[in-house]
């Protein structure tokens, strides 16, 4: 690894969640957990499950977990733009400055210590812009980034059956996925279930299937827009993103370059 890159660890943050946790366990596997670091960090909406979750992850991995909170930073973010921002009501501006720390924070150990950060987007999230430029994209690969949210969970499944014991937390595949970016959220707050999402972005993005294909197979159609408009428009985040590794038939990258500008979108939204 050090030879082809130059790195001597991987560094990547565990937060407790499911996409990090199989990027740990991938990275683990890869090059040793002696190699393999995670952060932990923390703000005011990190559940005291999240850090039970991450530190189990760890345990179980044999791999180094930091903990740094970020809350006292975020804190001082949110002084700062008091005045700028006043009148206007906490959004997802406040949600991204959360990931943006914790991307810096990431960048910095890299630079200081010549770490290679992994990022832990899933498919699902980098097709639909459920991610933070310069916040959880930010980093140098991205292991999982050809993988929908469902195959994570069979992932999960099938690290366990393989170790023949619970390497990835029972919790951790079995409670809902959350940002944590704010009070009490849920990824379903945003987006359709995941199981309703994948075979959508399955259908158009790797078989090239239309609006009106999509339809005709069965899916919603207030909800085949949605989807299909939110792959669209987030086309100039996964432009910015890092490469991963390929296991789809086609992927985002070379595989999948799609117009940014120009109204293109509005061909596949009839």
């Amino acid at each position: 690894m050090s030879a082809r890159t130059g790195s001597r660890k991987l560094f990547l943050v565990c937060r407790g969640g499911i996409d990090s946790s199989i990027v740990a366990a991938i990275a683990a596997d890869a090059i040793g957990a002696e190699h393999v670091t995670g952060i932990f960090m923390p703000s005011r909406y990190t559940t005291e499950e999240s850090r039970k979750d991450a530190q189990a992850l760890a345990q179980n991995l044999g791999i180094a977990m930091l903990t740094l909170p970020i809350d006292h930073v975020f804190g001082v973010y949110l002084q700062e733009f008091r005045k700028p921002f006043a009148g206007r009501k906490p959004d997802s501006t406040e949600e991204n400055l959360q990931a943006r720390i914790r991307g810096n924070i990431l960048m910095a150990f890299s630079n200081k210590f010549g770490w290679l950060v992994l990022t832990t987007g899933n498919k699902s999230e980098t097709s639909v812009g459920y991610c933070t430029l310069y916040g959880d994209m930010a980093g140098g690969f991205a292991a999982i980034k050809d993988v929908l949210k469902e195959w994570v969970y069979k992932i999960a499944l099938y690290l366990n059956l393989h170790r023949e014991k619970n390497i990835i937390p029972l919790n951790v595949i079995r409670k809902e996925p959350t940002a944590e970016l704010r009070r009490n959220q849920r990824d379903t707050d945003t987006l359709p279930p995941y199981p309703v999402l994948d075979p959508i972005l399955k259908n158009y993005i790797e078989k090239n299937k239309g609006y009106k294909d999509l339809v005709r197979i069965g899916f919603d159609k207030r909800i085949v827009r949605r989807v299909i408009n939110l792959v669209d428009m987030n086309e100039y985040k996964r432009r910015q993103a890092p490469p991963g590794i390929k296991i789809t038939p086609l992927a985002f990258g070379r595989d999948r370059r799609y117009p940014i500008t120009n109204k293109y979108r509005a061909v596949n939204r009839a």
